[in-house]
């Protein structure tokens, strides 16, 4: 079992909704066109950051899109040196696998390294103690082993224009490997302050 950052923030939420979510697998309709501007512009970043030639895909763009796409070109991380894109990233914690993709890893010449995030929709409140922010950043850490001056998270917010940056001293790996241990325990009670989430009807 490889646990993402989504499947450990769904049980830190609710653990009952982890279990009817990943356990059971109830699937339940989604309203994609609320994703389509950001599938868009992380698939645009992709093949810009290999090198490809994007510009044709660029004139496709709605009037929106093409704002958010200029300033995300125009960000000072995302112009630095592409160490991955769309990188799939799966390490061991203790004795737990946990992973995911990140949207891209970037260095400079002094051997800093940058995780980003775009972000067309809304940054985590809590950035610092968001569930991603943690695992993504552990994950990176056991992949360099060392081989780095710095590492930092960046949410690059896309509708305001802003970087929230994340230091990787905030991460503590002791939060990850406790919720892993919870979920191998088998309990799955309903979070006591219920925000009536997509899957009450199955409660």
């Amino acid at each position: 079992m490889i646990y993402s950052a989504n499947m450990l923030k769904t049980y830190k939420t609710c653990p009952l909704k982890y279990k009817l979510k990943y356990v059971e697998r109830f699937s339940l309709p989604q309203k994609f066109e609320v994703f389509e501007k950001g599938k868009k512009i992380h698939a645009l970043a992709y093949y810009y950051l290999k090198g490809d030639d994007v510009s044709r895909f660029e004139t496709a763009l709605t009037p929106d899109e093409s704002a958010v796409w200029a300033r995300l070109k125009e960000n000072e991380f995302f112009n630095m040196q592409t160490y991955r894109a769309e990188f799939d990233l799966n390490v061991k914690i203790d004795r737990f696998w946990v992973g995911g993709r990140l949207d891209a890893v970037v260095t400079d010449a002094a051997g800093n390294y940058y995780i980003l995030d775009y972000k067309t929709g809304a940054v985590p409140k809590n950035p610092e103690e968001d569930l991603q922010t943690l695992v993504y950043l552990a994950a990176l850490e056991a992949h360099l082993k060392g081989e780095f001056k710095s590492l930092k998270f960046v949410y690059i917010d896309l509708k305001n224009n802003k970087n929230h940056i994340i230091d990787s001293t905030l991460a503590h790996t002791e939060i990850i490997e406790h919720i892993c241990r919870q979920i191998e325990s088998e309990k799955f009670p309903p979070a006591e302050d219920c925000g009536l989430c997509e899957y009450r009807h199955y409660c």
